[in-house]
């Protein structure tokens, strides 16, 4: 898969909000944060279960299951009982649009 997926437009997409796709059966999760835009696939690393749900502080995303932390930049897991980063995806914006694309199997 190559090519790009809207997500919302810009102007309906606030700071601190995020959406959830469904992505050719990868589940996503795209983040605003402060106006830039970031994408994880969303499944926290310890045990599969969601990560849309939990909190969000500056950042990082609070697994709402065992309160694992991860980087919404980067992935990369901050605390236990998660060690491996949550895949993350390219966004982009195009025409005021919010783009995410999965090219991890390209």
């Amino acid at each position: 898969m190559s090519d790009w997926t809207t997500v919302a437009s810009v102007t309906d997409f606030a700071p601190g909000d995020y959406r959830t796709l469904d992505i050719d059966g990868t589940h996503v999760i795209v983040f605003n944060v402060d106006g830039a835009f970031y994408a994880l696939e969303d499944v926290c690393t310890h045990d599969g279960s969601c990560l849309h749900g939990g909190a969000i502080e500056g950042c990082e995303i609070v697994c709402p299951h065992h309160g694992a932390r991860f980087d919404i930049r980067t992935g990369a897991a901050l605390t236990a009982p998660a060690y491996e980063p949550a895949a993350v995806l390219p966004t982009r914006t195009v025409d005021g649009e919010v783009q995410v694309r999965d090219d991890r199997w390209d």
